[in-house]
């Protein structure tokens, strides 16, 4: 019997809860495997598959949401063993899993801490409330591959905005078997996209895209790239997260920070009679 030549897997883009090849139909090996290089129309499709997804995402009620972000974290827990097989410790990937979990918790919390009754002068109420920002590009962090992920993905979509993630190009297949958690879980799709590649070269057509809103830099290394995207951004005032000047403690508590920085306050004023 002849030796047999193995099948070599190929990996998908996510875009709007499904699994497109790459509009370039390119792709670059990884751990014996192929995975799609994207392109700009992967991106601009991403885009338009995130926006169509922030009125029913927002709408929905942060119980609901709360729920559905738990639910990814039930559904990693049981292909555990798959993301260790690609070489993520277990250790990272249970810290994955509780960080599911502990932004799942928030979802119904946050405008309880964060919104307030204003004192005010006259016979008025006068309310905040966070409100998401809209969609949101991230530019993923290449350390810890699924930890850092997840960190920058979780707190973005719990609070009701919808993302569109340049995952790191040296370590994508974390984030590709996300992706495939996250599609068989109860996330609406077009909530999550995520786009593999060189974020090099797809990143400035996210930050100059006028239909995203904000921009978390999070995983740009490059001083002069990040320079570049933050100037892109101001073509509609994105609001940009910038990259931590030092390393970042993955593990650490990860406060409320992330989830604030992608929210806008809505203050309203009403009568309280005579």
């Amino acid at each position: 019997m002849s030796e047999r030549v193995a099948v070599r897997k190929t990996y998908k883009l996510f875009i709007g809860g499904k699994f497109p090849r790459s509009e370039s139909g390119r792709s670059y090996p990884v751990q014996n495997s192929n995975v799609a290089l994207a392109s700009r129309k992967d991106v601009r499709d991403a885009v338009l598959a995130a926006r169509a997804a922030v009125k029913g995402w927002s709408g929905a009620t942060a119980y609901n949401r709360g729920q559905i972000l738990y639910r990814v974290a039930e559904m990693l827990e049981g292909r555990r063993d798959q993301f260790v097989g690609l070489g993520v410790p277990a250790g990272e990937v249970d810290e994955a899993i509780d960080r599911w979990v502990w932004y799942a918790g928030w979802a119904d919390k946050l405008t309880q801490v964060y919104g307030n009754a204003n004192p005010v002068a006259g016979p008025y109420f006068n309310l905040s409330a966070p409100e998401p920002t809209g969609v949101v590009g991230v530019v993923a962090p290449a350390e810890p591959a699924l930890l850092g992920l997840v960190s920058v993905v979780a707190p973005a979509i719990v609070t009701g905005n919808t993302v569109v993630v340049l995952v790191a190009e040296a370590s994508p297949l974390p984030a590709i078997t996300l992706s495939e958690v996250l599609a068989t879980s109860d996330l609406p799709g077009g909530v999550v996209n995520l786009l593999t590649g060189r974020p090099a070269e797809t990143a400035p057509w996210l930050a100059g895209h006028m239909d995203v809103n904000a921009l978390d830099l999070t995983g740009v290394a490059d001083p002069d790239l990040a320079a570049e995207l933050e100037r892109a951004a101001a073509g509609n005032l994105k609001r940009v997260l910038r990259p931590s000047a030092g390393p970042v403690d993955w593990a650490a508590d990860p406060g409320i920070g992330r989830m604030t920085a992608l929210l806008e306050t809505k203050t309203v004023w009403h009568p309280k009679g005579i």
